[in-house]
């Protein structure tokens, strides 16, 4: 993981970056192993209420690595010559990359810069929020090679635009900037500095009960797959199991006394 993907947490937010900044973040094998293995760690982390998932240097991440077409040819690459099989609960091993950050029981906000293509993406879809610059730039590139997006791609797209945009842009692999990203809905703010923004929103939501925040995660997961009544009584359950708990009781006198709450994890 170390030469892929680093972690650094600080007063309950983990700073993610994606740090194989001579091919702009690419996806060989290397780092599909090191951001599952990032996720992993991330997801048994004590203290960990955010998390910020960014690129270093020119890019957020360009998609997969061209030396990884020619390894799909070959017997034996993890991941590639089944994908049918599930490795990791409902995803398999190329899915997870984007998925995990679903899953983790935190927020997770990406930061975009530069370019965002294919799996990168797809990988910036899986957090629960999007910051981009205004010139940064994102595509659905797999149809370029013959391809369907299958970083749970398809999945993440249609909670986010409209059905016709994301045939549009999956049946094209046009490129789009982060401004026309915003107005179809997968980012959430466009700003000049996306690592600084969603780091300072990460702090903001580290400051709140970590109680409320992964309740309200869980419920909003859920919001996309159950139906009306399941969600309603979902949000009956996470309600009654906050009320009266420490970290709820902390959130009304930390506010009725004007001081900083003091949550614990």
């Amino acid at each position: 993981m170390k030469d892929r993907v680093s972690i650094d947490l600080k007063d309950g937010v983990a700073d993610v970056r994606l740090i194989r900044a001579d091919k702009m973040n690419a996806l060989d094998n290397a780092m599909f192993e090191g951001i599952i293995e990032a996720g992993a760690k991330l997801a048994t982390m004590e203290g960990l209420r955010c998390v910020v998932l960014s690129g270093e240097g020119k890019a957020f991440c360009a998609g997969l690595d061209m030396g990884s077409f020619a390894a799909m040819k070959q017997d034996g690459v993890p991941g590639v010559r089944d994908l049918a099989k599930r490795t990791h609960g409902i995803a398999n091993r190329p899915q997870q990359c984007a998925w995990l950050w679903r899953e983790l029981p935190v927020p997770v906000i990406a930061a975009v810069h530069g370019v965002a293509f294919g799996g990168g993406f797809q990988i910036a879809l899986g957090p629960d929020i999007r910051y981009a610059t205004p010139d940064a730039r994102f595509s659905v590139m797999e149809i370029k090679w013959g391809l369907v997006p299958d970083l749970a791609g398809t999945q993440l797209m249609r909670h986010l635009a409209r059905e016709d945009v994301v045939r549009e842009l999956t049946y094209t692999g046009r490129i789009f900037n982060g401004v026309e990203a915003q107005q179809m809905g997968f980012v959430t703010r466009v700003v000049d500095d996306p690592r600084a923004a969603a780091l300072e929103a990460a702090k903001e939501i580290a400051s709140k009960s970590p109680d409320a925040i992964r309740a309200n995660k869980r419920l909003l997961n859920a919001a996309v797959a159950v139906d009306a009544a399941a969600g309603l009584m979902m949000e009956s359950v996470e309600q009654q199991k906050l009320i009266g708990s420490p970290n709820q009781v902390e959130a009304i006198m930390s506010n009725l006394q004007k001081r900083a709450a003091n949550y614990k994890d």
